[in-house]
């Protein structure tokens, strides 16, 4: 468990270097952190720690928090969360059985995936332009399952060689094999033999993006 007494000696180096090198007291810690001394003294007595001060307090002076709680040096932190990357979910989007639009400014979840699964979707070099989300029904099985969480890169939509992608209609968005023909009409092709082929006029749908991997659903 932490006090505000363990932290203060770094809150306090930290701080004489800005004021150059002279002796710090608890109120100019209390200045620093943007807390009224009587509250601050309280704190301190008490062993209350100011969470949200202190966490502005080291993103101002670009201070590592880890550093500053458990003597975590910053290099072995960049060097794991570089194993790490987010992007964007849509937990509330469907794709394959028609489900609206897909909006961006729909209301979005981080999903944390690691290494592994980067390099799978493209790299760390693609990440910013990849978006999941759910599939629904049964119509791509066996590629794909209801339930499973697809990922897809919006700035590949060149759909002259083919590929799976998730595309936006007017009656709502699917996910499905496409397969453009010469007299400029869209083919979108189930995996599940089930389903028959439809097509369409290229021209009447809008391609979100090339579907570059999946998960099951977690």
């Amino acid at each position: 468990m932490f006090y505000l007494k363990d932290l203060l000696p770094k809150i306090k180096d930290i701080i004489s270097k800005e004021l150059g090198d002279r002796k710090v007291y608890d109120k100019d810690v209390a200045l620093a952190l943007d807390i009224n001394q009587p509250t601050f003294t309280t704190m301190k007595n008490r062993g209350k720690i100011p969470y949200n001060e202190i966490l502005d307090f080291c993103a101002q002076r670009k201070i590592s928090i880890n550093w500053l709680f458990y003597d975590q040096i910053t290099k072995s932190l960049e060097e794991e969360t570089e194993k790490y990357a987010n992007v964007r979910y849509f937990s509330d989007i469907y794709a394959s059985a028609g489900g609206g639009a897909l909006n961006y400014d729909d209301k979005h979840e981080d999903l944390i995936l690691d290494d592994h699964i980067i390099q799978k979707i493209g790299g760390k070099s693609e990440i910013k332009n990849i978006d999941s989300l759910n599939v629904l029904g049964d119509s791509m099985e066996p590629t794909f399952r209801d339930g499973d969480i697809v990922f897809l890169n919006r700035t590949l939509n060149d759909i002259h060689k083919g590929g799976i992608f998730v595309i936006s209609t007017p009656i709502g968005l699917f996910v499905k094999r496409l397969r453009l023909k010469i007299d400029g009409t869209l083919e979108m092709i189930s995996d599940n033999p089930s389903y028959t082929t439809e097509t369409v006029d290229a021209s009447s749908v809008e391609i979100v993006g090339k579907v570059v991997g999946s998960v099951n659903e977690f």
